[in-house]
């Protein structure tokens, strides 16, 4: 089977999968279930400087957004970094190292943007044994509005200068977690960069407001009768991550700067896009507190599998191989031609399609009577392959697109459509 040992930045793991900064990591009792479990490394829950304790909120925490089957699809958190005594965590740290010394434990900090605050602290999470540090630079929520978390990381001037510092007070790896809270979050890497990290994480969590308890006419979570704004996390965030990680990873002033992605992950399939497109590994947070420890599991299986299907003998090969698909809207081919196609051996006729085509797009399905029942027909004249028609169906497989031989015909500036591909054989797509 493939090697998925991973060598993040010199940091080695048995696998590229890590547990990040929040809840799951935040003491010694979780870390060591989770590597009991098979988890390649965690990233140690945010630690603050040694002084006025952080004091969370007993109230609701968390808030969920659920699909249907009542699936978690997202989830907002009022959480503060640790509110745990720093010695204790640092203990904590220093016996799980040793005990562990195959696994990754790399420490979140967070303290004032003051230089003599990051130098206090860079010490003493050196003399644990901890294998590199992250600077939280993303927390959205209660530690942004005291000067530190987003606040920092949404202006790159302090980025590189924060990065810096650390870089010039240890010697342990620096790896810079980004926050997506800002217009272009290559600004935050090229600083990061800038300031010697080592790696960039990303993304941290999203400013959200979840929803409105309808009965008390106050947002939720509610901490008596008031709440504040929190960070979004979960699979509703995946394709955010994706986006913001794939721009770091294809820009020039961003090259050789590894990426740990953080976003949406839930299984190896997610882990595997990540990495395709530029990440060397990935952290999970939202599914390991929803599913537990052991989808650990389904993730080194899976990731394994999937490298060994594609006869890669380890990461490297994966790591970045989407990259160069990725491009700006005005690279893309314009000559390209896909129209929809509907499988009537699995078509249910609960005319879907139709209705969304009829009402908000092209009007290219046509709807008629067949033996008494309905039947739809794609018009190929209409249809300009949007896959709206293909996204909303409710049967897998059933509707599809195929693509056309087509050519621009140079008088009159139009296409020139030619003989259809077998759309499943075609080279461009990804099930191929």
């Amino acid at each position: 089977m493939a090697d998925l040992t991973a060598n993040f930045i010199g940091i080695k793991s048995p696998n590229p999968f890590w547990l990040a900064s929040a809840p799951p990591t935040d003491k010694a009792y979780n870390v060591i279930r989770a590597f009991e479990a098979g988890w390649g490394g965690v990233v140690w829950k945010t630690l603050g400087e040694d002084g006025p304790p952080v004091v969370n909120v007993s109230g609701p925490r968390y808030d969920t957004l659920y699909g249907k089957d009542r699936s978690v699809i997202g989830l907002n958190n009022i959480e503060l970094i640790t509110d745990r005594p720093l010695e204790t965590n640092l203990q904590e740290i220093a016996q799980v190292k040793r005990d562990w010394p195959d696994r990754a434990i790399v420490v979140s900090l967070m303290v004032p943007c003051e230089e003599s605050a990051w130098k206090a602290i860079l010490p003493k999470v050196e003399d644990t044994g901890a294998d590199g540090i992250e600077l939280n630079f993303g927390c959205p929520h209660g530690m942004s509005e005291r000067g530190m978390g987003a606040s920092v990381g949404q202006v790159p001037e302090y980025v590189e200068m924060v990065t810096a510092w650390c870089k010039h007070y240890s010697r342990l790896p620096v790896i810079v977690k980004l926050t997506p809270n800002i217009t272009d979050i290559r600004h935050s890497a090229r600083a990061a960069k800038r300031g010697g990290a080592d790696a960039v994480s990303m993304i941290n969590t999203i400013n959200s407001i979840m929803s409105v308890d309808l009965n008390q006419l106050a947002i939720t979570p509610t901490v008596g009768g008031k709440g504040t704004h929190g960070g979004y996390c979960g699979p509703a965030v995946k394709p955010i991550a994706m986006h913001m990680v794939a721009d770091v990873a294809r820009d020039p002033d961003c090259q050789g700067l590894p990426i740990s992605a953080i976003g949406g992950i839930s299984n190896w399939r997610d882990a595997t896009e990540f990495m395709a497109i530029g990440a060397s590994n990935v952290q999970v947070c939202t599914a390991a507190m929803t599913y537990g420890f052991k989808i650990i599991d389904d993730m080194v299986d899976g990731l394994s599998r999937f490298l060994d299907s594609k006869q890669m003998p380890s990461l490297d090969a994966l790591v970045g191989a989407a990259v160069p698909s990725v491009t700006d809207w005005q690279y893309l081919n314009l000559n390209y031609v896909v129209k929809a196609q509907i499988d009537q051996d699995l078509c249910i006729k609960c005319g879907r399609c139709y209705i969304a085509c009829e009402d908000t797009s092209h009007q290219a399905i046509t709807a008629t009577q067949v033996n008494g029942e309905r039947h739809y027909e794609i018009n190929d004249k209409e249809c300009v392959g949007c896959n709206l028609c293909v996204s909303i169906c409710p049967v897998e497989d059933c509707m599809s697109l195929r693509q056309l031989n087509s050519e621009v015909d140079t008088r009159t500036g139009k296409m020139v459509s030619g003989e259809y591909l077998n759309w499943t054989q075609h080279p461009n797509n990804p099930m191929s």
